[in-house]
């Protein structure tokens, strides 16, 4: 089955950077979008930006300008550059992959997730 595994998460100072990614294995036929979530303590999760296959990328509010997403669609993997930072974008950080699997089935998988702290 399809696995998600995301990477580059840490403590980071205030106006800091970090660079998460994101990769999707297992009978992949194509990866059609790929999205970045985050879960801060006590709220639910939000949408922060998503790509599509054709490199069509939308954002949240609070993260434009800062953020910038990329991927690399021979290897299913996705980038969250982030820069910037506030302590406002604490959070765990999930990626999520919708595509088709060698199978012809349409499959969503998310990932475990990757912990972001912004502090001095």
């Amino acid at each position: 089955q399809v696995q998600v595994v995301e990477s580059g998460g840490g403590l980071v100072q205030p106006g800091g950077s970090l660079r998460l990614s994101c990769v999707a294995s297992g009978g992949i036929s194509s990866v059609n979008a790929m999205s970045w979530y985050r879960q801060a303590p006590g709220k639910q999760r939000e949408f922060v930006s998503a790509i599509t296959e054709g490199s069509n990328t939308n954002y949240a509010d609070s993260v434009k300008g800062r953020f910038t997403i990329s991927r690399d669609n021979a290897k299913n993997t996705v980038y969250l550059q982030m820069t910037s930072l506030k302590p406002e974008d604490t959070a765990v950080y999930y990626c999520n992959a919708l595509g088709i699997t060698l199978q012809r089935l349409p499959f969503g998988s998310w990932g475990q997730g990757t912990q972001v702290t912004v502090s001095s």
